[in-house]
């Protein structure tokens, strides 16, 4: 009875550290699972001297900033890499966040020229920021090679409910987008456009922590560029369509893929800090 009673024992002891071991294990695995969808960091670096936003990008402290060069598609690594090269970079001041584009693009195309069109109809340039990194409460900012802006604010995604106020504006921004071609002639082959805006954290002061950006805490970030397969229309470009007379879906092209075509999950957004 005694030996029974031990090897119960024993036994009891062998299943609780195996069920120990197993809890460790599966925390693990979905720790490195919810790093590996949100890896990606930026350190975004403090101008120390003036920066006018002309689209030029040539202040000495641009040429300081963190280069961003590893665009993806939107679904991750499996999918094929983007055509062409998108380039970003970001700095900082008491006022703004600064973030400069540099988007190769050989047939330069626009048509959207008022406020808050749905500039992802056009090629475009878009920015999402999540200045308390929560997950909710984030904003949108697009803008094509026409200079034009949409802006909305999110009170969370999609998926849990969300909706959007387009009637919200990043009141005081400043941007600017140099053509390096001609838009919306086919006659040529263009090289691309860059665009640099400057967002005042006013603008985006709706959460608490945005108007003041902290040295220790991160805000969730990331950029998308939406290309659309055109052809040739006369002397511009229309969208090339497909056999059931649709337009060829769009290429999404980010910085942090989110794993699906959908950009509205900001636990999947890469990190942006910010330092001296």
């Amino acid at each position: 009875m005694q030996l029974k009673q031990f090897l119960q024992q024993k036994m009891g002891a062998l299943m609780g550290l195996m069920l120990v071991l197993l809890c460790t294990l599966v925390k693990a695995q979905t720790i490195r699972s919810s790093a590996s969808t949100s890896e990606k960091k930026y350190k975004a670096r403090m101008a120390k001297q003036p920066i006018k936003v002309d689209g030029k990008l040539n202040e000495h402290s641009w040429k300081q900033a963190v280069l961003i060069s590893d665009f993806e598609d939107i679904e991750g690594a499996n999918k094929p890499k983007p055509t062409f090269s998108t380039t970003v970079k970001m700095m900082w001041d008491s006022q703004y966040l600064y973030i400069g584009a540099v988007l190769e693009e050989p047939h330069l195309w626009g048509t959207l020229k008022k406020y808050d069109d749905i500039i992802y109809r056009d090629h475009d340039f878009e920015v999402f920021i999540d200045p308390m990194g929560d997950g909710e409460q984030y904003f949108e900012i697009e803008i094509n090679v026409l200079g034009t802006i949409m802006d909305l604010f999110m009170n969370k995604p999609y998926k849990k409910g969300g909706t959007f106020d387009l009637g919200w504006n990043t009141t005081g921004i400043l941007s600017k987008v140099i053509a390096n071609g001609t838009i919306n002639d086919n006659s040529d082959i263009d090289s691309g456009w860059t665009v640099e805006m400057a967002i005042p954290f006013k603008a985006i002061s709706r959460t608490q922590r945005a108007a003041t950006p902290s040295l220790l805490n991160p805000w969730r970030i990331n950029f998308s560029r939406v290309q659309w397969t055109l052809e040739s229309d006369g002397k511009t470009y229309q969208k090339k369509l497909n056999q059931n007379n649709n337009p060829i879906s769009e290429h999404n092209w980010v910085w942090n893929p989110t794993g699906v075509i959908d950009m509205h999950l900001p636990t999947k957004w890469g990190y942006l800090y910010f330092k001296n």
